[in-house]
């Protein structure tokens, strides 16, 4: 059995818009994404998360409501990310751009899917809807879902 790394990933969801990243290095470059990473060792999930989203946007979030758990997993690759999903409609700070992200909002009728992992275009309107769910995505490279299952839940 493979072992897995816990991993966080915070979308700022505002009145018809949400706030990405465009990833400036690291896995995952060139694509939009919300802002996360990995949670270290003595850390919560969520204070992960909210260290993550200073780090890369500058921004302060007080309340993080957990929405998603996704597995994924990569042909080939020695752990599965386990990631753990939040949202915040309210923020602290202005959205700065990092080493590692390029913050920019986007309508929510205008979200750059194409442009995204290919598995955003699945759960984020879920996400846009505050549904929560979980689901697993087997990818053979970071382009090609090989398989998957999601499903919204009642609770996380």
């Amino acid at each position: 059995m493979r072992t897995s790394r816990l991993y966080t990933l915070v979308l700022v969801l505002q009145p018809q818009r949400v706030l990405l990243g465009m990833k400036k290095r690291g896995f995952g470059m060139g694509r939009w994404n919300g802002f996360g990473g990995k949670v270290q060792e003595g850390e919560t999930i969520e204070d992960g998360a909210r260290r993550e989203l200073q780090e890369e946007s500058g921004l302060t979030a007080e309340v993080l409501y957990k929405v998603g758990h996704i597995v994924f997993e990569f042909v080939g690759a020695p752990e599965l990310m386990d990631v753990h999903i939040f949202y915040t409609d309210s923020v602290q700070g202005t959205p700065m751009e990092s080493d590692e992200m390029r913050p920019q909002w986007f309508h929510q009728d205008q979200i750059p899917f194409h442009d995204m992992w290919p598995d955003d275009s699945y759960w984020f309107p879920l996400l846009l809807q505050r549904k929560k769910f979980c689901g697993y995505f087997k990818f053979q490279d970071q382009d090609t879902i090989l398989d998957y299952s999601l499903r919204e839940v009642d609770q996380i």
